[in-house]
């Protein structure tokens, strides 16, 4: 079928895959190094509690069948290697049904840890990884072109990111109808970056721009995407600006940088490469039911984004393959962080010697400059955030982290940037307070080199202490 084959996308497809391996590596390593303390054995939520109460149905899992820690890293190490596999080309050396197989492998294994990972991996870019990865495994390699279908399913989940996003915004917080969202997003979103206060302080006529900007590449350049070249090309060359642009102004883990990668195979890039051999029909039947299926998925993230009830980050099937998206639809006006504190007192009082924990991403110390960790994923950090915004967010987890912290637990110290007790000397109480934090101004910001300003709100959790001496099994 001639029309089957998109031959002048070989390179887009190219980038497209070596970039999404390279998400995939990040998203490993991110599970490989902070699993244990979140969904171990001894973590916070621990997986076999949860595969005792959720069926395979419901999470299908390979950990649904079996668990040990062990395992779990075993799985998340697999998956960056073959990920670096795929980083460095590999299907492109091999025949093409194994090359799907081997893209098949790091969606499989993710799917298999987000389906276990309860509220830690509860984050919209999750199943976008997912929904993406699947996709991928249907592009081929160097022995066909690029499929026309693959190719406009892949611009399908680009819009449906773009235009839920712009949908939630203009049903939700009407400081987006006003433009004013923007005056308190860059101080205020979950994990500010290195340049979120010189954002923050930008003059408000230029906030209001953004804003609109904004509202025109969600809702209105999406539909470009499915326009001829070379329409579509600078529709998700203007994606891909913005999105550039949400990098440099925030953390947001890989969601931004994934939507960059959606992007790509709408460009058509310069390449030699001719139409290539014709693609089998095993190949072409493969696709085209699998695009089917897709497209008869997609009738309820359809539904959801015409409905005035619309909601952000579904997935409507436990294999994550269509799901709707969205971000931001409200913006806080006032950050709150809780703040963590211990003492080796032994009766606590206010004015013990309280010492405080020092996450690694969310904001603390005042004096702390925020850094740069988008893409790598901080999981405890950002749900740090959605504890401060209301306890319920944080029911399931936090009395758990208070109590690794009284046990100076080393899986649980390792996702922080320091603990102010040293090995063997652990906290006998532990407390947390709520304190509002504002970015300061030039002036402040001058005269005492701190970059964010505090003031104590309310006791979050009082100080406890362990409840029994004994070592947990």
């Amino acid at each position: 079928m001639e029309w089957f084959a998109a031959p002048d996308f070989w390179l887009s497809r190219l980038v497209f895959q070596r970039a999404l391996a390279g998400l995939y590596v990040v998203a490993f390593l991110a599970t490989a190094l902070q699993f244990r303390a979140l969904l171990g054995e001894r973590g916070m939520l621990p997986v076999p509690r949860f595969v005792e109460q959720v069926p395979f149905r419901r999470a299908p899992s390979l950990f649904q069948l079996r668990y040990s820690d062990r395992f779990f890293a075993g799985c998340a190490w697999t998956g960056c290697a073959v990920s670096a596999a795929l980083l460095a080309g590999v299907d492109g050396l091999l025949p093409l049904w194994a090359a799907m197989a081997l893209w098949l492998v790091p969606w499989a294994l993710y799917l298999s840890i987000v389906n276990v990972g309860q509220t830690w991996y509860g984050f919209g870019w999750e199943s976008l990884l997912l929904e993406t990865g699947f996709l991928a495994v249907f592009l081929g390699n160097d022995e066909v072109a690029p499929p026309v279908v693959v190719l406009f399913l892949i611009r399908w989940i680009l819009f449906r990111v773009e235009f839920g996003a712009g949908l939630i915004k203009m049903r939700g917080d009407a400081c987006w109808r006003k433009l004013t969202c923007l005056y308190h997003h860059h101080e205020t979103q979950p994990m500010p970056g290195p340049l979120s206060w010189f954002f923050h302080r930008l003059p408000g006529p230029l906030h209001r721009v953004e804003a609109a900007a904004n509202h025109i590449t969600q809702l209105v350049v999406p539909f470009a995407l499915f326009a001829p070249q070379p329409v579509a090309s600078a529709a998700a060359a203007l994606m891909i600006l913005t999105q550039l642009w949400l990098v440099l102004s925030g953390n947001f883990s890989w969601l931004n940088w994934i939507t960059v990668v959606l992007a790509v195979p709408a460009l058509a890039l310069p390449s030699d490469h001719g139409p290539g051999p014709d693609a089998p029909l095993w190949y072409e039947v493969v696709v085209l039911a699998v695009a089917a299926l897709l497209l008869f998925l997609s009738h309820r993230p359809v539904l959801n984004m015409l409905s005035r009830r619309q909601v952000m980050n579904r997935s409507f099937d436990p294999l994550h393959l269509v799901n709707t998206y969205g971000a931001f639809g409200s913006v806080s006006r006032i950050r709150y962080e809780v703040v963590v504190e211990g003492t080796r007192d032994t009766v606590p009082r206010e004015d013990s010697d309280w010492r405080e924990y020092e996450f690694k991403g969310k904001p603390g110390d005042p004096r702390r400059w925020p850094r740069q960790f988008a893409p790598y994923h901080l999981r405890l950090d950002w749900m740090m955030w959605f504890a401060a915004l209301s306890p319920a967010y944080a029911g399931a987890w936090f009395a758990a982290l208070v109590e690794r912290l009284l046990e100076n637990d080393r899986d649980t110290l390792k996702l922080l940037r320091r603990s102010p007790f040293p090995p063997g000397e652990p906290p006998r109480h532990v407390r947390a307070r709520l304190f509002r934090y504002r970015f300061t101004t030039w002036r402040e910001l001058r005269a005492t080199g701190a970059c964010w300003e505090r003031t104590y709100v309310r006791e979050y959790l009082p100080p406890t202490r362990l409840a029994r001496t004994a070592p947990r099994p």
